[in-house]
């Protein structure tokens, strides 16, 4: 899969395609990012103590799933999606299978399912993705199926 970056032209609605595949860059994790996220945003312990999250569900320090989410996003919008008006979401599913933890090196693979232009709004239409957010070993860390608002080229 080719790897978008600050060079890749800027895709429109037409210049997209179910099985249309991009890869982002990487985030590299660690304990004192997964910390200061939640201590801001998600203050639990199996996110903010490493001994007392080897007592809970999670065996050991996890980020928060709105974390990886959060990372994500960046990922998307700096190398994974290159949407000429920017990641617009309206919606969509979200789900966590593994937990992200200290050392996860995380990249997106995103997919186009479905391009459907808009009856109404002609100057736009929704893009259905499949995104997965993997770590260094493979491990599907999150699923997020977004519909995207996405731009037609301007006339």
């Amino acid at each position: 899969m080719p790897e978008s970056s600050p060079s890749t032209p800027k895709l429109y609605l037409e210049d997209l395609a179910p099985g249309d595949r991009f890869t982002s860059g990487e985030h590299a994790l660690d304990a004192a990012q997964i910390i200061d996220f939640a201590t801001r945003f998600d203050p639990q312990p199996f996110h903010l103590d490493p001994e007392a999250a080897q007592r809970t569900f999670f065996q050991g320090l996890a980020a928060s799933g709105w974390h990886t989410a959060a990372i994500t996003m960046k990922l998307l919008v700096e190398s994974g999606m290159p949407l000429a008006d920017g990641v617009i979401g309206s919606g969509g599913e979200l789900s966590w299978p593994k937990p992200t933890r200290p050392g996860d090196v995380l990249h997106v693979e995103s997919e186009v399912v479905e391009v459907v232009p808009s009856r109404s709004r002609p100057e736009r239409g929704m893009v259905l993705m499949r995104c997965e957010t993997l770590n260094q070993r493979g491990e599907v860390l999150q699923r997020f199926s977004p519909k995207l608002v996405v731009s037609k080229r301007p006339a």
